[in-house]
C-alpha cells in the first residue's frame, strides 16, 4: 500500500514549505501546477533523484493519484520518505487553491488552463 496525503493535510504542509515533487508531462506541468512544485515527469523521475533530498517528506503529486502513487512507490523502494498526494492537482485546483503556470515552479496565477487530452496521456 503506498501511503497517501489527504487534500487538507498536503495543503497545510504546502504552506509549511513542503517539498513537492509532480510527475505529469512537462505539458501538464506548464498549464497549471501547485505552486513551488518541482517538475519530474515520471518517465524521467530516475534524472531528479539526485536533487530529492531522503532526510524530509517528498509529496507526490500528478493529475488524480495514478502516477503519484507509481513514483511514490518507486521512491519509498528507493529509501525516500515520499507520500502520494490524494486527489492529486485537480482535486488541488478544485478546492480553489492557488496554481501557476509555466516551466518554472513558480507563484500562483490567476488563470489555471486545463491540460489538452493530447498532453494528458
Amino acid at each position: 500500500m503506498v501511503p497517501e496525503i489527504d487534500q487538507q493535510r498536503f495543503a497545510e504542509a504546502h504552506a509549511a514549505g513542503a517539498l513537492v515533487v509532480d510527475v505529469r508531462n512537462s505539458g501538464e506541468y506548464r498549464a497549471s501546477h501547485v505552486p513551488g512544485a518541482r517538475s519530474a515527469p515520471l518517465p524521467n523521475l530516475s534524472l531528479a533523484l539526485a536533487e530529492l533530498p531522503k532526510d524530509r517528506p517528498v509529496h507526490v503529486i500528478c493529475q488524480s493519484g495514478g502516477r503519484s502513487a507509481q513514483a511514490t512507490s518507486l521512491l519509498r523502494d528507493l529509501g525516500y520518505d515520499a507520500y502520494s498526494v490524494s486527489g492529486g492537482t485537480a482535486a488541488w485546483i478544485d478546492a480553489g487553491r492557488p496554481a501557476a503556470t509555466g516551466d518554472e515552479p513558480g507563484v500562483p496565477t490567476a488563470s489555471t488552463a486545463p491540460a489538452t487530452p493530447e498532453e494528458t496521456r
